[in-house]
């Protein structure tokens, strides 16, 4: 029996990209085992969320006796997502003879690539989701490839941040679960409290802005039931944590984030505030950092581009700039998120960070942060 584990929510929730990639490959798979009646829609095991749900098909055929193609289209909810009504096309073709695993997954057009090693930008839970619902699709000794295609990937992707995370030429099958939850409705808020309230009885928990935290946490080890996602609203959920009487707070994101928090910004959306490169450059002068590059932080296009100017002046060198400016942001997002608790909670929180780069790469772990993340993983 389908249920719909989003009722309950007053937003509409929709599903991820992965979800309806995963829909359409059903879709082409089960037309190449000569299914001749309309699909109109298929079955989707969310895998994390143990829910099953109903994923249109809007079309499907077969091309030729070992290929077929079929196509959905992304709804996210109540979002101001700019994937709505975007088609997404699978092709499952039988597998080569060489081939030696039952499910190899491709990108195709308006997939994103990984600019350090070209692989496409396919994340672990979009890769779970195809294997666990295609497996049990296949017939004994059977190998498919499937390639994934967003025909409008490409010029989608320029309106988004991906490049600053290394992935071009396309949108990534991004996320941690099946549900799209509605970030830019009002009432989203109050679902993330609520949430958080659930989980007071932990002393600590972690902090993630978006997809790309919560799932590197997870590849670090970190519970899942520590975790947490807060999108832009890291001040009001660093208050709740506060009232709800939580001990620790760990905050775990993308540098060009939690920065922000460094100069007292506490809701992150760049349409409210940004001030990464006046916050960066400011703690490079303090650091003794030389005016002319202090002056090129200042004026780099991102807060990345910044890091990598201070990683080749380490390498070239043998400074230790990185180390000793990142440092001093992670202290003072330390310091100012716990006097930003106190003034509107009255209550005493302790908060360490760590922050990661377009790479997933760890740059740096405050002291508290370090030990925090030993507790939670």
């Amino acid at each position: 029996m389908t249920r719909d584990p989003l009722a309950h929510s007053k937003a509409r929730s929709g599903y991820t990209l992965p979800v309806f990639a995963c829909a359409a490959a059903i879709a082409a798979l089960r037309r190449i085992h000569q299914v001749t009646s309309p699909i109109s829609s298929v079955l989707v095991d969310l895998v994390e969320l143990s829910e099953t749900v109903e994923i249109p098909i809007e079309q499907s055929a077969s091309l030729r006796a070992d290929a077929a193609l079929a196509i959905a289209y992304s709804d996210p909810g109540d979002n101001l997502d700019l994937t709505r009504d975007t088609p997404i096309w699978a092709l499952v073709e039988f597998g080569l003879p060489e081939q030696t695993e039952a499910i190899a997954l491709q990108g195709g057009e308006g997939i994103g690539r990984h600019d350090q090693n070209d692989k496409p930008a396919i994340y672990a839970y979009a890769r779970r989701l195809l294997h666990e619902n295609l497996s049990r699709e296949l017939e004994p000794g059977e190998k498919i490839r499937v390639t994934i295609i967003l025909p409008e990937g490409r010029a989608l992707a320029e309106r988004t941040s991906n490049a600053a995370f290394g992935v071009v030429e396309g949108l990534s099958l991004l996320g941690t679960s099946g549900i799209s939850q509605p970030l830019s409705a009002p009432d989203q808020l109050a679902v993330y409290r609520e949430t958080l309230r659930q989980r007071a009885e932990y002393d600590c928990l972690v902090f993630c802005v978006g997809e790309n935290g919560l799932d590197l946490a997870k590849q670090m080890g970190v519970k899942g039931d520590r975790l947490l996602k807060t999108a832009n609203w890291l001040g009001p959920m660093l208050v709740e944590a506060g009232l709800q009487g939580i001990q620790k707070i760990l905050l775990f994101g993308y540098h060009g984030k939690l920065i922000k928090l460094a100069g007292g910004i506490f809701h992150t959306h760049h349409h409210v505030a940004d001030g990464r490169q006046e916050i960066f450059a400011a703690h490079a002068a303090n650091q003794g950092l030389p005016t002319a590059d202090v002056q090129l932080v200042f004026k780099s296009p991102t807060a990345e581009a910044a890091l990598q100017h201070l990683r080749h002046l380490d390498s070239t060198t043998g400074s230790c700039w990185v180390e000793q400016i990142y440092g001093a942001i992670a202290q003072q997002i330390d310091q100012r998120s716990h006097t930003y608790i106190h003034a509107h909670s009255d209550r005493r929180v302790q908060v360490g960070s760590i922050l990661f780069d377009r790479d997933r790469q760890i740059v740096v772990q405050s002291k508290i942060g370090s030990t925090f993340l030993t507790q939670v993983c």
